[in-house]
């Protein structure tokens, strides 16, 4: 019993929580941190580089910092002052830059004790380096210890990690795929790959049985991957995956599935205009690292002839699973988050209205009988409304938040001058309720104006289903890319990009030259459609394009969704696309490996288990049961589209797990940039 309770603790554990749990006990001076102790903690500081930054920022916040005894928290290549009686915990990569920096700090006498670690493994010559520096330096005892972390990956949700956020350009697609890289420079992107997989894995406490296609960079990976694993494994006194791992082992009893696939299977997806809050966020706003980075005017006021334009002010804001809204609605139209966003307003105001009138009647006064026989009844109401403000200060904090995120992305989306000001206003008044009251009628109007009639991300967003999912267009394409007013050039290029991967039939030379003619007047750079050209060239002597499945999204009559729905909230003009499931490429793949279904796209993956003792070649799985743990790995970028889509399918299937990873995350302006590049001529 015991064992299958240890078991079920580490499947609920998600890799966040692992993660969290690893930095905490690193802050904690490698010892496993009790949440519940009442001792002060150790005053300390933190000293990381930019990596171990990146890897800190989405899972703990300054607070949380401070309740670990957190000080200070600076950057390894700052300046920084000598505090000569607090003891440092060091959290970096172990590059040649950062061992000379510490050995450094080790000779200016910089803290009272170093607690030293590495965020990938350390090379031994590397150590000798700090060990050298600290004899020379006379500090060889104020070194407490030395640790390899293994914490080489960015987990951005319970569900999904990603691999660098620094250097991404390293292990990018392009970098992958240019056509004039080297043996030993492919070597160095798959080793960075393989050391970031390593880790998530040795985090994770579990040995997967790994999948991949043939003749890809994904295969790549796995064969160095499963080497990796297999010669740690071997080696019995030193290995990461036996005794007290992070997590007590495995996290079920079953070995997690790891599906590698590479990016080149499906181009289309991380094109895709979108139309999904979270996906939509960071498509059109500055979004990374869970940190959404807003600029906003500083004032709405007329500023005199000849002045300088005022600056604007720029806001972050935390999109972390704290934030209830962001967990229930990330996955959601953004139609549905803007009406969800209005019921959330309407319910805070009534706890307010309540709260006021609950003090107007405790401030009765006379010798009114019903005053005082109410007064009882009311004392208990009240003394609760005020026990709920914190939660209720909360509220609004986060209805204030999406506000401006959604407000934010209708501005990106050129929302009309008049309404645009009123808007701004919401986010600089004193009391935002308030103005959102005020303005929320414009603002529904100014979701009505704006999406339809300037992007026009609705109509790209269900053009673009219709041609992945091969159904009948409504509208000439040509008609898209030549009309002025529909999207900007990138949003055509990407339209006839999805068009020219998707379909069977290229176009004719003397259509391509039509589309061609349009995209270039349309103030369109074909150097992205110069390479994927290139690919798809390639791509045909090796196999058909990817198939995006049949079904699409169906627009609901407005009348019946308000009927449906009775809110107040309604978006006219535009449409409310009802999204159906279907399960891209990605998704695909990993269903047929996952509940081992016989699939002519899957028959022929290799097959890769690090704890047999000799490799197996073979693509014919040794395990015939259904897995229940899986984690799904793009090798070339990922994309928010393509997370959802996993999480949407995995709704399903009771009690099984699903993880996604890519090498880098990026966005469709970011991917349209890296295809321009391996285009130019």
């Amino acid at each position: 019993m015991a064992a299958a309770a240890a078991a079920t603790a580490a499947a609920a554990a998600s890799i966040r929580e692992r993660q969290t749990v690893a930095l905490k006990r690193m802050l904690n001076f490698n010892v496993p941190h009790i949440k519940n102790s009442t001792g002060e903690p150790v005053w300390k500081v933190l000293i990381y580089d930019r990596f171990g930054q990146d890897i800190i920022s989405p899972l703990l916040s300054v607070k949380e910092l401070r309740d670990m005894g957190i000080t200070l928290h600076l950057l390894l290549h700052s300046d920084r002052d000598p505090i000569p009686d607090v003891p440092a915990v060091y959290f970096v990569m172990p590059t040649e830059e950062n061992i000379d920096r510490m050995c450094q700090d080790l000779r200016n006498q910089l803290y009272e004790s170093y607690y030293l670690n590495f965020i990938s493994a350390i090379s031994r010559s590397k150590l000798e380096d700090i060990a050298n520096a600290a004899l020379a330096a006379s500090a060889v005892t104020q070194v407490a210890k030395v640790f390899d972390q293994y914490l080489n990956f960015i987990t951005l949700e319970d569900d999904m990690f990603v691999l660098c956020n620094q250097n991404k350009e390293l292990v990018s697609y392009r970098a992958i795929n240019r056509p004039d890289i080297t043996d030993t420079e492919m070597e160095t992107v798959m080793d960075t790959i393989v050391d970031s997989l390593f880790c998530f894995f040795v985090t994770l406490g579990a040995v997967p049985i790994i999948r991949c296609s043939r003749g890809t960079a994904a295969e790549m990976v796995a064969v160095k991957l499963d080497k990796k694993l297999r010669e740690n494994l071997r080696d019995a006194r030193n290995s990461l995956f036996t005794g007290d791992t992070l997590g007590a082992g495995q996290f079920s009893f079953q070995r997690p599935l790891l599906v590698l696939v590479d990016r080149n299977i499906d181009l289309a997806t991380p094109l895709h205009h979108t139309w999904t809050y979270q996906a939509l966020v960071h498509d059109v706003l500055d979004f990374h690292l869970n940190r959404v980075n807003l600029e906003e005017s500083s004032g709405v006021e007329n500023s005199p002839a000849g002045a300088r334009p005022k600056r604007k002010n720029k806001k972050s804001y935390d999109l972390t699973p704290v934030d209830k809204f962001w967990q229930k609605h990330k996955g959601s139209p953004f139609p549905e988050v803007a009406e969800s966003v209005q019921q959330e307003l309407e319910s805070y105001r009534a706890q307010e209205d309540e709260v006021k009138r609950l003090k107007s009647i405790m401030g009765l006064e006379g010798e009114d009988e019903g005053a005082i026989s109410m007064l009882s009844d009311n004392t208990a109401k009240l003394t609760s409304a005020v026990s709920s403000l914190p939660e209720l200060l909360e509220k609004k904090r986060l209805i204030d938040l999406h506000t401006n995120v959604a407000t934010a992305v209708l501005e990106h989306i050129k929302v009309h001058t008049g309404i645009e000001t009123e808007l701004q206003s919401v986010g600089d008044s004193a009391d935002v309720f308030t103005s959102i009251c005020s303005v929320s009628v414009k603002w529904q109007k100014a979701v009505q104006i704006c999406l339809p009639e300037a992007r026009k991300l609705d109509v790209y967003f269900e053009y673009e289903e219709k041609i992945m999912s091969k159904t009948t267009l409504d509208k000439s394409l040509l008609d898209i890319i030549s009309d002025p007013d529909a999207g900007t050039p990138e949003d055509k290029m990407r339209l006839f990009l999805i068009y020219y991967i998707s379909t069977q039939q290229a176009p004719s030379e003397a259509d391509l030259e039509q589309y061609k003619k349009a995209l270039t007047d349309a103030g369109c750079n074909l150097n992205p459609l110069q390479y994927i050209k290139q690919w798809k060239a390639f791509t045909k002597m090796a196999s058909a394009p990817a198939s995006y499945g049949s079904t699409t999204t169906k627009p609901m009559g407005l009348l019946s969704r308000v009927m449906n729905t009775g809110s107040q909230f309604v978006m006219e003009g535009v449409k409310n696309l009802v999204l159906k499931q279907q399960n891209l490429p990605v998704t695909r793949i990993l269903d047929n490996l996952m509940e081992m279904k016989s699939n002519p796209e899957t028959d022929d993956y290799r097959y890769f288990d690090p704890k047999m003792l000799r490799g197996n070649d073979s693509s014919v799985p040794r395990n015939k049961n259904p897995f229940q743990e899986a984690i799904v790995f793009v090798v070339g970028g990922g994309n928010y589209i393509e997370y959802q889509n996993l999480v949407d399918y995995i709704k399903g299937k009771q009690g099984k797990h699903i993880l996604y990873g890519c090498s880098e995350l990026f966005n469709a302006t970011q991917f349209i940039k890296q295809l321009s590049q391996l285009g130019q001529k």
